[in-house]
């Protein structure tokens, strides 16, 4: 009887202060269409960022006063919708590249959201906060 005694004991030193370093886990389902929108915006996000990091591109938007850095961080700022059209205006491009219909999408799309007040690129902008 000691010794069952004893291994309890011992037990119980050795095994409440684990039981103090035990986390629960926390999970909750995530719906279909939750996950399938976070995983189209990743992916539309990568093809604007592609067509972002084109030389020409890039070299366009400098001489419009927009570092290709700032335009990455616009993409990151549209709204699902605008990321979609501005993806799907990249897909309609020719194989050749249309530069200018593109740099025109995009100046809109930095153009509104200086209109809006969400950044501050174009020194003619006034925003409407």
């Amino acid at each position: 009887m000691k010794f069952f005694r004893q291994v309890i004991v011992y037990s119980m030193i050795f095994l409440l202060p684990l039981v103090g370093m035990l986390e629960a886990a926390h999970a909750t389902m995530i719906p279909t269409d939750q996950f399938a929108a976070a995983t189209d915006r990743a992916a539309l996000e990568d093809k604007v960022k592609q067509v972002l990091s084109r030389p020409e591109l890039a070299s366009q938007l400098e001489s419009m006063g927009v570092s290709p850095e700032q335009a990455r961080l616009r993409v990151d700022s549209l709204t699902s919708e605008e990321l979609a059209r501005v993806a799907d205006q990249a897909d309609r491009l020719p194989a050749g590249g249309d530069i200018f219909g593109t740099l025109g999408a995009i100046f809109i799309i930095l153009l509104i959201t200086d209109l809006l007040g969400l950044t501050k690129i174009f020194p003619f902008t006034r925003a409407q906060r």
